[in-house]
């Protein structure tokens, strides 16, 4: 016990330490920033077409999204991020960072694009007729009376997959990418088991402060949209 309370001690007195920790955690941070955009805008082309009327010019885009989720979704994202890394962008020099963000950020489209389809798709269809019955449009009823309802109820699902996004990134350290983790790693190499327990350890708090803090803004975010709700919040 002593040995592990002096190694925390350590870590924390040891500027290069301390440097590694938060060079791996500003490109974890950096990763999961710009994939979860990428997969929030393309996450909600996909779903809006999706969910749109068939006719005979959404018909390639919609059978392409839907082999496109279903591909992404049915893979595992260690095998994307390979085939990114070592056959799409097997070009010398390319920058690690662009195909770890470009890697993630198609993977979290996908999973994205599912929950603002189902979000919007939750919203009663009685509600689109009674516009049309109003005589408004179709524009104006998505955008005035189905997409705020859908926004509420995609939140808690979107929260996830921005969670799901962060903690995946560590698998960025397998293609040899200086992350959190692998900073962790790189810390407690060579040394013995507290030593290595210590960075680790140091790691997971950084992880687990990040994530409270997403969570915390995302339940703050959905108890101000559902102000107007019934429902009582214990």
């Amino acid at each position: 016990m002593d040995s592990f309370f002096s190694k925390i001690v350590e870590l924390f007195s040891t500027p290069e330490y301390i440097d590694s920790l938060l060079h791996g955690f500003l490109l974890t941070l950096q990763v999961s920033y710009f994939a979860i955009l990428i997969g929030v805008i393309l996450g909600t082309v996909i779903a809006l077409i999706d969910v749109a009327k068939p006719s005979k010019w959404l018909t390639v885009p919609k059978f392409i999204c839907q082999v496109y989720v279903g591909v992404i979704r049915g893979t595992p994202m260690a095998l994307q991020l390979f085939i990114m890394f070592f056959i799409i962008f097997a070009v010398k020099g390319f920058p690690s960072i662009i195909i770890a963000i470009i890697a993630f950020g198609l993977n979290s489209a996908a999973y994205t694009a599912e929950v603002i389809r189902g979000g919007i798709l939750s919203v009663d269809k009685g509600q689109t007729e009674a516009g049309l019955a109003l005589g408004l449009s179709q524009r104006t009823i998505f955008f005035k009376i189905v997409a705020p309802q859908a926004v509420k109820n995609i939140i808690p699902a979107l929260g996830n997959e921005i969670i799901t996004v962060i903690k995946e990134t560590a698998i960025v350290s397998m293609v040899g990418m200086y992350d959190l983790n692998m900073a962790a790693k790189d810390i407690g190499s060579g040394q013995n088991m507290a030593s290595y327990i210590v960075p680790m350890f140091t790691a997971a708090i950084f992880y687990l402060v990040t994530i409270y803090l997403i969570s915390f803004v995302v339940k703050r975010i959905e108890k101000s949209l559902r102000k107007s709700d019934l429902r009582t919040e214990e």
